[in-house]
């Protein structure tokens, strides 16, 4: 039979009644003539507590231990299914992902997932299981202990088991029911898209989108796996959602076709850095030692053997950011007069595959952004989507402002 997999986040499977609500809507594919395996994340909140229960008990803990902890979660929510699915009639066990197994790195709370075991699997539905439902977020590291993916982990898991199982699809059940233009809760004329190429959901995902976990993304592209992100809170039909595909299955797209933004960004700014040759790695080399998430980047014109060096952070690396390169100083390693951090900034982002073909896309995002009187600090681009950065207060009269000016209301 074919295969469909089914994740659903912790909001869809928050209590015991929308615990059975989900379990119909995997009845309804099973109906259909599907084999499903079902993802699941730890019901809504549960992880947090799990968090703070380690937290509490041990705050420099160590690391395998917070897996076996954290990851129960989802045990839980397992059984839970496969307890409902039987109760429906529908044959279906729950599986922990040493049981698959799912094999991973030992990057203990980051794990990578490196394979995926489908016999045990196939075995048990071949004799007539219809439903596995597999925690999502674990696996099993080389030393044959507990590890998990990250947060946002259950999608990453989804993703890897429709491309390892060859499923048709791989149905994302959230709390939205799909994918939008921008944030709807900032502006009101934010449309859903019925399609969007892996490449712009990626872009979305990375510059703050949060509908889909970013290597979910980027393991979906790799595979080819159609992605589809629906809501568990309303009804369905074949075409809810929105499909997450290869650009060659969209017909026709507006030349953006999303605006995106990430509210906690800092700039900080090296001032009168020595400009030599190796001066960049001899910076960004410390700051990725110290875990600092750097995005954008820009060095200013040298004067007098001396320049200016300004990249972007998310606002919680600030501090480490500004440890790692005091501690490289310190060290002889670079030289610089001054360390400046603006830490109410935020990112905006136009994505769009259209732009590839169509020119005048720059400019038109920087007049619509002078006309309402907003100062860019920072531009960084790519071949599909131009960012920019700005002061925070502006940022949601930016967002607004792009969505009209790029007409993203409009069916393309």
């Amino acid at each position: 039979m074919p295969i469909l997999v089914m994740k659903f986040g912790g909001t869809s499977v928050a209590t015991p009644d929308r615990i059975r609500r989900a379990a119909k809507r995997v009845g309804v594919e099973v109906a259909k003539g599907y084999d499903v395996i079902v993802i699941v994340s730890a019901m809504a909140g549960k992880t947090n507590e799990l968090v703070g229960l380690v937290d509490d008990i041990s705050p420099l803990y160590d690391a395998r231990e917070y897996d076996a902890v954290v990851s129960s979660g989802e045990n839980v929510t397992a059984g839970l299914m496969a307890l409902t699915l039987q109760e429906m009639e529908v044959p279906a066990r729950s599986w922990q992902g040493w049981q698959v197994p799912l094999q991973t790195s030992s990057a203990h709370s980051a794990a990578r997932i490196e394979d995926i075991g489908t016999e045990n699997i196939a075995a048990k539905f071949a004799e007539g299981m219809r439903v596995a439902v597999v925690a999502g977020f674990q696996g099993l590291s080389p030393e044959g202990r507990i590890t998990t993916l990250g947060r946002g982990g259950s999608d990453t898991t989804a993703v890897a088991f429709a491309a390892a199982f060859e499923a048709e699809r791989c149905d994302i059940y959230t709390d939205v029911d799909g994918v939008y233009t921008t944030d709807p809760r900032i502006c009101d004329r934010a449309r859903k898209l019925d399609r969007i190429a892996f490449e712009e959901m990626l872009e979305l995902a990375s510059l703050g989108a949060k509908v889909l976990q970013t290597r979910s993304v980027e393991l979906a592209m790799r595979y080819n796996v159609k992605l589809r992100v629906l809501s568990s809170f309303e009804e369905q039909s074949d075409e809810a959602g929105t499909l997450v595909c290869a650009e060659e299955e969209i017909m026709e797209s507006n030349v953006v076709n999303g605006i995106a933004y990430s509210r906690d960004e800092a700039k900080m700014t090296l001032i009168s850095v020595a400009d030599r040759p190796g001066i960049a790695a001899a910076i960004f080399g410390p700051l990725s030692e110290a875990g600092v998430n750097v995005d954008m980047i820009v060095q200013n014109i040298s004067e007098e053997g001396r320049t200016d060096m300004t990249f972007s952070c998310p606002t919680n690396q600030v501090a480490r950011a500004e440890k790692a390169l005091e501690a490289a100083k310190a060290e002889g390693q670079i030289n610089y007069h001054e360390l400046v951090a603006d830490t109410a900034v935020a990112k905006v982002s136009a994505v769009g595959i259209g732009m590839r073909s169509q020119s005048g896309v720059a400019a038109q995002m920087f007049k619509t952004l002078s006309d309402e009187g907003v100062n860019i600090k920072v531009i960084a681009t790519s071949e599909i989507k131009i960012s920019v950065l700005i002061d925070r207060k502006y940022m949601e009269l930016a967002v607004q402002a792009l969505h009209d000016a790029f007409g993203l209301d409009k069916v393309a």
